[in-house]
């Protein structure tokens, strides 16, 4: 089978990883790849958010695959030109990828599809956001309708600041802004696998958003994560399933948009009981980044299986004992503006994935995104795994190089 990757960081080069060990995979082309990637199969240049440039280039791949990494190309259209090949994709179409990116669409279907989540208001302007902020109260929960990273939410308890990025919102965005109650609890990702019809979920995983150590500063793309969830209840992953994905994909399908693709459910376990915080439309990173790490089934099969509309006929999916941790390695200024540039050098790369890197004109590998590697650890405990995470993480040499001390500690 020969598969095409769309995408160029972590979580990418830990799917290629991955697809690179599946034995039904023959050719593994990235596009546009990065230095780790290029370790693993054939890097070649594309614009990733252009759907017929992403389309021509499967056709002349000969793919009898493609996976699309990142949210901009799904929300782009990215999987419809490529369906319309007829060439299987595994990932949602635009209309469907719209779960992710418009909030105020994501809450539309989890209220056809009854399904628990915070309180919201979508908002319009200065009047209408100021008045959403007063019946919630602090903290306050401000998120961009649109794309944003993961660093498009706000939550504080300083109403200025959450107005002044409500108005930012709206001014960038179409005019809207979601506001919301804020919800209490630990927060659990659940990647759920599904071909429009059927749906097999992945391990739970718990990630940490915060730039600063102890949850403090402002949010990122991810700063680390790790599975399973020693603390969690046993029929977590199966409440998630019947009160959260498995509505939600119905309620798509029943709009003639069936989701083929992954359905990242992101969930807060407050006082209350089980409800989303926000719905993705592709693997989360950095958390598949340690969920891959122990998944056994092949993934390539997977996802080919998913995307041709094959997912009952599939076994049940087989995991390694033990834990994963990943710890996220960020430049300078990560989440502002960073210092790009720099040399980086990391001491084991079987290990560890590039999230943002690149070779400058001497082949020196070089420091060019806020996150820049993910050191993924292994062990039969979280501690353990934890251990060897932060292990990878100290062997990485980067002038200015940040990542957090306190990724899955005291679990």
């Amino acid at each position: 089978m020969r598969v095409l990757l769309i995408g160029s960081g972590g979580r990418e080069h830990a799917l290629a990883a991955s697809l690179a060990a599946d034995e039904s995979v023959t050719k593994l082309i990235c596009a546009p790849g990065n230095p780790g990637m290029g370790a693993l199969g054939e890097c070649v240049p594309v614009n990733q958010t252009d759907p017929a440039a992403v389309a021509s280039l499967a056709v002349t791949s000969a793919a009898d695959l493609v996976i699309v990494g990142p949210e901009a190309p799904l929300v782009a259209g990215v999987a419809d030109a490529v369906r319309a090949k007829g060439i299987p994709v595994y990932g949602p179409s635009g209309e469907a990828a719209r779960i992710e990116g418009s909030k105020a669409f994501a809450k539309e279907i989890m209220a056809a599809a009854s399904v628990p989540t915070a309180a919201a208001r979508v908002c319009r302007g200065r009047e209408e956001a100021e008045a959403a902020l007063d019946e919630f109260g602090a903290p306050y929960v401000v998120k961009d309708d649109g794309l944003a990273a993961g660093k498009g939410v706000v939550v504080t308890d300083d109403r200025a600041q959450a107005l002044a990025h409500a108005l930012e919102c709206v001014s960038a965005n179409h005019g809207r802004v979601v506001i919301e109650e804020y919800l209490d609890g630990p927060e659990v990702s659940l990647f759920v696998v599904s071909d429009g019809k059927h749906a097999k979920p992945l391990l739970p995983a718990q990630d940490y958003k915060r730039i600063g150590e102890g949850g403090t500063g402002p949010n990122t793309g991810g700063m680390g994560a790790y599975t399973p969830l020693p603390w969690a209840p046993d029929d977590l992953v199966a409440e998630i399933m019947e009160r959260v994905a498995e509505p939600t994909l119905a309620e798509l399908a029943g709009r003639g948009i069936p989701f083929v693709g992954t359905l990242y459910c992101g969930l807060a376990l407050t006082s209350k009981g089980l409800k989303v915080v926000e719905f993705n439309a592709r693997f989360g990173d950095p958390e598949i980044q340690a969920v891959l790490a122990l998944l056994e089934t092949p993934l390539g099969e997977l996802l080919h299986a998913a995307a041709t509309g094959r997912l009952a006929d599939t076994d049940s999916l087989w995991w390694r004992e033990g834990a994963a941790v990943c710890v996220v390695v960020a430049n300078e200024g990560y989440p502002g503006d960073t210092v790009t540039g720099r040399p980086l050098y990391v001491a084991d790369e079987a290990r560890i994935f590039h999230a943002g890197t690149a070779l400058d004109a001497a082949g020196q590998l070089i420091a060019t995104g806020g996150r820049v590697l993910n050191c993924v650890g292994t062990g039969a405990s979280v501690a353990q795994a934890r251990q060897d995470a932060y292990a990878l993480a100290e062997g990485v040499k980067l002038e200015g190089g940040y990542y957090r001390r306190d990724i899955a500690a005291n679990i």
